[in-house]
Formats: structure tokens, C-alpha cells, sequence
């Protein structure tokens, strides 16, 4: 799985970054595109990428302010224009079905792929044979979400020299014995799984958190996460800035990332008060805090 981050300011775009978007390419088995949140202009990063829109099936919504949801119809109209035929999902907070569908309407949009809501709640909000997503509502100015995608235990790998032990040649019978709890050779032998694949992979978590203020409130959600992609809007030295505004400060996600026992923190979000020797001193009093810390900035791309 890659996360590719299209959008990581704050608030209003500037020039070096767009508002919020993260694009999530899902397990090779799946094959889609997810989105997580869509600021403004997030079709025009997708130009900058090899992303195709037509590829995203599901939008993930943390919260309805508008750096987070002004690139929505935009980015749904011109899927229409680049070969979209294939049913999207829109998941959000209760009033996403009313924005996308009042703007669609009012600008005479038509779609020519079926287009879904599903307004979100706590807990499971999805599920495939690969993966599901949970949502935790946060503490913002309005409801906010962070979202939490766990992949599904996948099999062992292939202990091949045990087979080749047993005098059985690579071909399709590998990949039978991979699916089957038994496989039965021309020879009538019976071959157990369970003798020739190694113990299950455990499944990868990535937690994507929308705006909040109190992170640690999270901790039980993003715990042990592969990855933690949470925001940073403000230094620890405007910590009266970040609770009046309900955002949290660099050292404040850092906190949550060690508490949480995850593995990497990917610091977004920044406010564009924040240029050069600023970011130099925010990266720092996250890694203080959190040696495994990053900044993204926009097209960064991290390998989950």
C-alpha cells in the first residue's frame, strides 16, 4: 500500500502547499484508489501525479470545513470527463450528501457513474475481503473524523524448498496449495497447507486523522499503527492558538504517536506561518518527542 500526499496545508492554500487530500493505492489484490479528503484544487495536484481519477472508488471525508471538501465537485465532474463508469462511494459526516448533490444540481453536473453517500458513525463503516475502516469521531469545531484502515491477515509465504523436498515442480499447483487448506496431486497425494505456507502476515494499520485538539483522546484508536498521518497545524509555541482554533501542535501529535506505540508519524496539515527555519524547529520538537517523525509535504509519497 502507498499513501501519496496531494494536499498538506492548512486552511487556505498557499504556494507551497495545497489543502488537505491524501490518495491511498490499496493492496495489488484490490487495485483502487481511495481518497481521503478533497481541499480545493485537488484535481490539479491528481494532474501532477499517475493517479487517475477513474480509479478512485471511494472518498473518505474527515470533516466539512473546506479545506477539506472544496475540491469535491470539481473532482467528481471531471471524473465523468476522463472514462468514469464505475460506482463511487462518498463517506463522510451528516451534510456531505447535501453539499455534493446542492453543487452538483446548481452547476447542471451530470454524472455519468453512479454516485453513493454514506454518512458515518463510529466504529466499522466498511469492509472487503482485504481491508476495513473503522472511524473514530475527534474533538474539533465541528464533527471530525479519523479514519483507520486495517488490511486483513494475508497467508504465509510459499515455503518452497518443503516442496521441492517433496519432488514438486513450481506451476499452478503452488498458488492451489497457497488457496486451499488441501490440494490433492494427479498422484491422488493430499497436500496440506498448513505443512508447506508459513504463519499468516499480520495485516499493516494506517490511521488518517482528521482536525482535532486533545489528540490523546485517540490513543486506543491509532494504537500500534503502522503509520499515523495527523495533523500538525501549529509549533508547541502557539499552543494557545492551536486550542482556540481546535487543532493540535507538533509536540502534542508527538505524544500521541509514542503513547500509541505506533511506528511512524507523518506530520500535515502545517500552517503556512510555518516556512523553512519554522518547519526545521516543528520537525524537531516532534522528534524530540517521537524520533520516527516526518513533515510530508505535497507529492511525498510513503510506502506503508
Amino acid at each position: 500500500m502507498k499513501l501519496i500526499f496531494l494536499g498538506t496545508g492548512a486552511g487556505m492554500p498557499s504556494k507551497q502547499r495545497n489543502v488537505s487530500a491524501i490518495a491511498l493505492m490499496t493492496p495489488q489484490e484490490l487495485n483502487e484508489i481511495w481518497l481521503f479528503d478533497c481541499g480545493e484544487a485537488t484535481q490539479h495536484q491528481i494532474l501532477q501525479t499517475s493517479l487517475k481519477p477513474r480509479k478512485i472508488t471511494k472518498i473518505f471525508i474527515t470533516h466539512m470545513h473546506g479545506d477539506h471538501v472544496f475540491g469535491l465537485p470539481g473532482l467528481l465532474s471531471s471524473r465523468s470527463f476522463l472514462d468514469g463508469t464505475s460506482p463511487l462511494t462518498i463517506y463522510g459526516p451528516t451534510g456531505i450528501q447535501n453539499f455534493v448533490e446542492a453543487s452538483l444540481q446548481a452547476s447542471q453536473t451530470h454524472l455519468t457513474y453512479p454516485l453513493s453517500f454514506q454518512e458515518i458513525h463510529e466504529g466499522e463503516i466498511y469492509s472487503n475481503e482485504f481491508l476495513s475502516v473503522h472511524s473514530e469521531q475527534l474533538t474539533h469545531g465541528v464533527t471530525s473524523y479519523g479514519f483507520k484502515i486495517v488490511e486483513k491477515d494475508r497467508p504465509g509465504k510459499l515455503l518452497v524448498h518443503k516442496l521441492q523436498e517433496k519432488g514438486i515442480k513450481p506451476g499452478p499447483i503452488f498458488q492451489q496449495i497457497k488457496e486451499n487448506e488441501v490440494t490433492i496431486t494427479e498422484d491422488g497425494e493430499k497436500l496440506y497447507r498448513s505443512d508447506f505456507v508459513g504463519p499468516n502476515q499480520k495485516g499493516r494499520i494506517i490511521c488518517i486523522m482528521g482536525d482535532t485538539k486533545f489528540p490523546e483522546r485517540a490513543t486506543s484508536f491509532v494504537q500500534s499503527a503502522d503509520v499515523l498521518v495527523h495533523e500538525a497545524t501549529f509549533s508547541h509555541k502557539h499552543k494557545d492558538l492551536a486550542e482556540k482554533y481546535n487543532h493540535t501542535t507538533a509536540k502534542e501529535a508527538a505524544l500521541l504517536a509514542k503513547n500509541a506505540k505506533v511506528k511512524q508519524l507523518i506530520l500535515t496539515h502545517i500552517s503556512s506561518r510555518y516556512q523553512q527555519e519554522e518547519l526545521i524547529d516543528l520537525k524537531r520538537e516532534a522528534k524530540e518527542i517521537f524520533p520516527q517523525s516526518f513533515i510530508a509535504k505535497d507529492f511525498y509519497e510513503y510506502d506503508v
